[in-house]
């Protein structure tokens, strides 16, 4: 299997950013920068994953008497929806001061007078991590690269020339005016910087040094220095806040004094660090090279004028990649709407943990697309949020175990901040997912024991009280919602109800994978059958008049037929419960659903058109999955690729939800086995990828030619069995020089495997690569 090209991982642009969208993102997960590569006057819009306003960081829930939610779930029961809406609003939501903003921390500007340039180009290297910029003024080329350690938690920016004593500029540190933030600049040395504290106490520091090779320097005015005559320069740049740091000020000395090495063993430890992690994955896939001399821009209005640019779709996909590695690695918070980047003072939605789909498509890929360590600050939270999950579940509805809200913040307080929107139970259990797809990648038991388990049943507990029998007899969530959807007859903006699709699927999921976690660690063999029962007394999924499969219990119209959301779709994905071997007649309704709501204009905004192509990836669709991807970066990409919901809001989600699309384009392996190009869109006839995770502890690569698989190889983390989906005539398998024993089962192919054991598969046609 060849080796995909180096410059497929790269995206360039002719020209600096006009605007915040169209900058290149750097970050290391705790630290991040949006790069605009502007020649006289560069900036970097400088970001802190702890920097948040904390006016409401101390907000508590008011708990809810007995008889108040009884009267709730009275006026649903009995299908009064604006009633019983109203009621839950009142006693149920959040009247507070809501979560809180996520902040940008400043400005690193860089001036450069006279840099009139020609021959320009930035471009974002996503093997290395490294931005860079590189121009000509005159006879003179300048270059600066940029990129964020991880190592030292250190921004670093290098500047340098052809031409010795070129580099004249001044550089400084400033914030955006902000009444309710004191700003105290300083400069001292070779140093400069800022201390700033929020009106509510919240404190944080940035500060910077600067290391000449040649030339001067002199302290300028505020936070800032000014460099002439420099052959080369290199300047570190620090962040902290009080968050987990007594003395921001002090720590960001402390970063800048650990940092003696000269700037290439720093860039060389970086690299080193980022390739490790990202070159697990290469996606190769054949278009026209003459593509790759166009910048991004220009490519992007190429597609939507009709052309075709495959190898586009699989730099969006790397991308998702970088920008979950950018900004979910080695730090302590997951990424939140917009991952690590923010311009705004008040985001839309305060850029925060928004946890009814966003959060969690933020992860879809990581387990997938080998980047399982991204994951860590998504546990971290969780285990944060426990508590105060724990004391929710109490205060609002009298029950045991754990409930969270629709939005959080780092403050972690799971307090319903979100009027109307905010009284949904599905959130925990929609996180609890992940726990369970950590398990299924790795098989790590003593992670199942200790973390996934635990939080799993504490979710279970919570709707084992939360439950209630109809007039079935059935049990049923009450109140309930479809995430942020609307029914003709229901309240605005959102509609509350009993037992929406959404809620059902997501109870038997979690109590099945909290069967199979019990039998397989052999505890709470008497819960089993609690659980089970349960399962048994769930209503059962519903397909509608249209034969489509029902978003609520009863067989509504929406009011708002092209919702952006497709909460009911769950049970394809991001679940398995209805694929063509379990669920065939729900499988088919749930695809009904979907041509129903794209009819209607759904999937209008760039993290629902990313659901919506890894809906037909699952439904093995792939030129449909395929359409879909390229109207998410037409429709929705700025020219550097990055997500936008209309009308011009960045949201990391889309992006990492179009990387998940392309995986499960190419691997899936849900249900107990590996499909293979289960849904290859015509677009890609030959290609190749290399290092995609699937369920069970396998690692895959996979080439193909002429729409068709010519070999696969595996490599297992664990000995036992490998079942894998391959309608083929005729394939061997091997390992090493020895031919594996294949045994067949309809369409079913299985193996044995040992520890670290590549197994090849390959097609009879073809020969066998050594």
């Amino acid at each position: 299997m060849q080796r995909p090209r180096v410059e497929s991982e790269v995206l360039w642009l002719g020209a600096p950013a006009a605007r915040w969208l169209d900058a290149f993102p750097i970050g290391n997960g705790r630290i991040g920068a949006m790069v605009f590569g502007g020649t006289e006057q560069e900036r970097l819009a400088l970001y802190h994953e702890n920097l948040w306003r904390g006016v409401t960081r101390e907000r508590t829930t008011r708990p809810v008497a007995p008889e108040t939610l009884a009267q709730i779930r009275e006026k649903l029961l009995a299908g009064e929806w604006v009633e019983g809406t109203a009621l839950a609003t009142e006693y149920l939501s959040g009247h507070g001061g809501g979560v809180q903003a996520y902040q940008p921390v400043g400005d690193l500007s860089l001036h450069l007078p006279g840099h009139f340039a020609e021959h320009y180009r930035r471009t974002l290297k996503l093997t290395s991590g490294i931005a860079e910029v590189s121009y000509t003024v005159g006879t003179v080329t300048h270059t600066r690269e940029l990129f964020a350690s991880a190592e030292r938690n250190v921004i670093v920016i290098h500047l340098t020339a052809d031409a010795p004593g070129a580099i004249s500029a001044s550089v400084g540190l400033s914030r955006i005016e902000d009444p309710d933030c004191t700003l105290k600049p300083w400069a001292e040395g070779d140093c400069f910087g800022f201390d700033a504290r929020f009106t509510e106490g919240v404190q944080f520091s940035a500060a910077a040094k600067v290391i000449l090779t040649g030339g001067v320097y002199t302290t300028g005015e505020g936070a800032s220095l000014r460099l002439a005559g420099a052959d080369e320069v290199t300047i570190i740049l620090a962040m902290a806040t009080d968050f987990n740091e007594d003395d921001p000020h002090g720590h960001c000395a402390r970063l800048l004094d650990a940092v003696q090495e000269e700037y290439f063993q720093l860039r060389e430890e970086h690299v080193a660090e980022h390739h490790a992690l990202f070159d697990r994955v290469r996606l190769e896939i054949a278009g026209d090279p003459a593509l790759e001399a166009l910048p991004a821009d220009v490519r992007l209005q190429r597609l939507r004028d009709g052309g075709d640019d495959p190898a586009i779709i699989a730099r969006y996909f790397q991308l998702g990649r970088y920008l979950l590695l950018a900004s979910s690695r080695k730090c302590d918070q997951p990424a939140n709407l917009q991952g690590l980047w923010n311009e705004d003072l008040q985001a839309p939605w305060a850029s925060d943990f928004h946890q009814d789909v966003n959060i969690e498509m933020n992860y879809w890929p990581a387990e997938s697309c080998n980047l399982g360590e991204c994951l860590t600050p998504f546990l971290a939270y969780l285990r944060r949020v426990l508590p105060a999950g724990q004391r929710a579940a109490k205060d609002l509805y009298g029950c045991r175990g754990v409930w969270l809200p629709i939005t959080d913040d780092v403050w972690t307080r799971a307090t319903p901040e979100a009027p109307k929107w905010d009284v949904w139970s599905g959130a925990a259990a929609w996180l609890a997912q992940h726990l369970w797809w950590r398990y299924e990648y790795g098989r790590d038991q003593e992670f199942l024991r200790d973390e996934a388990y635990p939080f799993m049943t504490q979710v279970v507990d919570f709707f084992e009280d939360f439950l209630v029998r109809d007039a079935q007899g059935r049990l049923v969530t009450v109140p309930s919602q479809s995430p942020e959807n609307r029914f003709t007859g229901g309240a605005d903006p959102v509609s509350l109800c009993v037992a929406a699709t959404m809620d059902i699927l997501l109870i038997r999921e979690l109590l099945d994978h909290c069967l199979r976690a019990s039998e397989i660690l052999n505890v709470d063999a008497k819960r089993r059958a609690k659980w089970q029962a349960i399962l048994n007394d769930l209503p059962p999924y519903q397909i509608g008049k249209h034969g489509q499969l029902q978003e609520w219990l009863e067989d509504f119209d929406e009011e708002e037929p092209g919702h952006r959301h497709v909460s009911h779709l769950y049970g394809v994905f991001p679940g398995e419960e209805m694929t063509p071997e379990r669920l065939p007649e729900y499988y088919q309704a749930a695809r009904v659903s979907l041509e129903r709501r794209l009819a209607s204009g759904g999937g209008h905004t760039g993290w629902s058109r990313a659901w919506t192509a890894v809906l037909w990836a699952r439904f093995r669709e792939g030129g449909l999955a395929y359409g879909h991807l390229v109207h998410l970066v037409t429709d929705f990409a700025t020219d550097s690729l990055l997500d936008l919901h209309p009308p011009q809001i960045f949201q990391i989600e889309g992006n990492l939800g179009g990387t998940a699309a392309v995986a499960e384009m190419l691997l899936q392996s849900h249900g107990g086995a590996l499909r293979l190009l289960p849904a290859l869109p015509p677009q890609w006839p030959s290609g190749a990828v290399m290092g995609l995770r699937a369920r069970g502890g396998f690692t895959v690569d996979l080439s193909w030619r002429d729409g068709a698989l010519t070999e696969a190889r595996i490599t297992a983390d664990h000995a036992g069995l490998c079942r894998i989906q391959w309608e083929c005539d005729a394939c061997h398998a091997s390992c090493g020089e020895e031919l594996v024993p294949l045994t067949h089962e309809a369409n079913i192919i299985t193996f044995s495997t040992l520890p670290g054991q590549c197994i090849v598969l390959h097609t009879a046609e073809e020969p066998v690569k050594r």
